[in-house]
């Protein structure tokens, strides 16, 4: 029994890995790429507000970006180190695991059009929810020592090609800029492995270990209908806090928690907040300062579950919610040559392409090259 359990756990996480792969290299790829490509000037130019029109940028950046949570936090951190305001860059982490095409449609096929429709619709929603409550709370001093954080834990700009005419193009064709892109792919990924390792195995166990009947008391099954709403907005969270990866490799596990009971809000909470599973928050935590991750932690929290509970009201009302599928579980465990696969074996060659590059072009002193290759 429990070897078979094991198993399955095992199967699972695989299974999410799996799904979620690819997007993880473009991520750590288009991070890399901003790093070596983008100045501090252009950025802080783009982004350095918290007005109306920065946050839309970013929106759209995020939307048109990785829809991987470890891959869009290495993004935004590149974005806020280069320049770009809080605001806006909270909101490309939102819209860059929240808004993206490749997780609405593993929504719809796993869970129904209902669900891709409340991610996208409640992605506007959380970076509507988040921008108020940073403007009510913006903490000046810890976004100053956040900056001065991020420069020391991940190493200073030292120039960019930008402003001497050459072309994008251009510069993807220098040796430089290619070995630059390379090293930052490198060490974000070595930054964050051991995280997503253990995220996808803690995931596998609660999928295959947690008896529906326990889930069920944790959802509240039979509550008041308004208590298990609030109830399950915040239980959503916690499981993600404790379980998950990546915005895209917890829709399975999401797809066996809505099998299981909890409610439809509750299950959009625990997809919004793969943003603060706990590698996530040692990442923050690594990245801007043990400061600034609990004042992360603290507003994503609040917005997270507001905006689940604002999505589940306004669904119910218009009598939208799905039936959950009870035999998610086996589905979860099958295998295709779908187009998940043909995209981890061409960004799977990306990787090791580039991998393949820093192992050549080893950075000096063991630093983050943060080159911006000029």
């Amino acid at each position: 029994m429990l070897l078979a359990k094991l198993g399955e756990a095992l199967m699972l996480a695989l299974g999410m890995a799996w799904q979620v792969g690819w997007s993880l290299i473009l991520g750590f790829a288009l991070s890399g790429a901003v790093q070596a490509l983008v100045s501090k000037e252009r950025m802080q130019r783009l982004l350095g507000r918290d007005g109306i029109r920065e946050i839309a940028l970013a929106t759209g950046f995020g939307a048109a970006s990785s829809s991987c949570s470890y891959a869009a936090a290495a993004m935004s951190k590149t974005l806020f180190k280069k320049g770009a305001a809080l605001v806006p860059s909270f909101a490309f982490l939102f819209s860059s695991t929240n808004l993206v095409l490749e997780l609405g449609i593993i929504l719809w096929l796993l869970m129904g059009w209902q669900f891709t429709a409340a991610e996208w619709i409640g992605g506007l929603v959380l970076i509507a929810i988040m921008t108020v409550l940073v403007k009510l709370t913006y903490p000046k001093e810890l976004v100053e020592e956040a900056r001065r954080h991020v420069d020391e834990a991940t190493g200073h700009d030292h120039g960019s090609m930008e402003g001497e005419g050459a072309s994008l193009a251009d510069r993807l064709r220098d040796p430089g800029t290619r070995v630059a892109i390379a090293q930052n792919f490198a060490m974000d990924f070595s930054m964050l492995w051991k995280d997503l390792l253990g995220g996808f195995l803690i995931a596998g166990a609660l999928a295959a270990f947690v008896p529906e009947s326990a889930w069920k008391v944790l959802f509240l099954n039979g509550a008041p209908p308004g208590v298990q709403l609030v109830g399950n907005a915040v239980a959503g969270p916690i499981i993600a806090i404790v379980s998950f990866v990546c915005s895209i490799g917890n829709v399975p596990l999401a797809a066996i928690l809505w099998a299981s009971g909890i409610s439809f809000g509750g299950v959009l909470a625990f997809l919004y907040a793969d943003l603060i599973v706990l590698p996530l928050l040692d990442i923050y935590r690594k990245y801007y300062g043990l400061r600034m991750m609990l004042y992360i932690f603290g507003v994503f929290f609040a917005t997270m579950v507001l905006a689940a509970i604002a999505m589940d009201f306004a669904f119910s009302a218009l009598h939208l919610v799905p039936k959950p599928n009870p035999n998610i579980r086996h589905d979860l465990e099958m295998f295709s040559f779908n187009y998940t696969f043909w995209l981890n074996v061409i960004f799977g060659g990306l990787g090791l392409y580039l991998w393949w590059l820093n192992a050549k072009n080893p950075m000096a002193h063991g630093c983050h090259a943060d080159h911006d290759m000029g």
